[in-house]
């Protein structure tokens, strides 16, 4: 199965998480990986939790955002600069810069989520 971005619950999923609806761009994800087999499960697995902490976050929950966004990270590691149309590396980095925020303060001034971007 090829992840289509442009399209259905994945894109709805998208438009929703630049929308900073976090908990809804992790219901129209998890609609997809439950029906999802092989790495692009584990992959929508770890947009889901990296949606799951900043919704986390914006409930003030920084130490479960933390930890979501770490388990996020763990699992897109793994996966080569570009997957399933996403840049990978970039969204890796924005990662490990929100989790350098959040070990210093609760609350990042600058609150702008890590880029999911669209390649290809």
């Amino acid at each position: 199965m090829t992840l289509d971005w442009a399209q259905g619950e994945l894109a709805e999923g998208l438009r929703c998480y630049r929308s900073r609806k976090f908990f809804a761009a992790h219901e129209h994800w998890e609609s997809v990986w439950l029906v999802t087999k092989g790495p692009p499960k584990a992959f929508l697995q770890a947009l889901i939790q990296l949606a799951a902490a900043l919704h986390h976050f914006q409930r003030g929950n920084a130490r479960g955002a933390a930890s979501l966004m770490r388990s996020a990270i763990h699992r897109l590691e793994s996966y080569p600069d570009s997957f399933e149309g996403i840049a990978v590396v970039s969204l890796c980095e924005e990662i490990s810069e929100w989790q350098e925020k959040l070990k210093t303060e609760d609350t990042p001034a600058d609150f702008a989520p890590p880029q999911i971007r669209v390649c290809g």
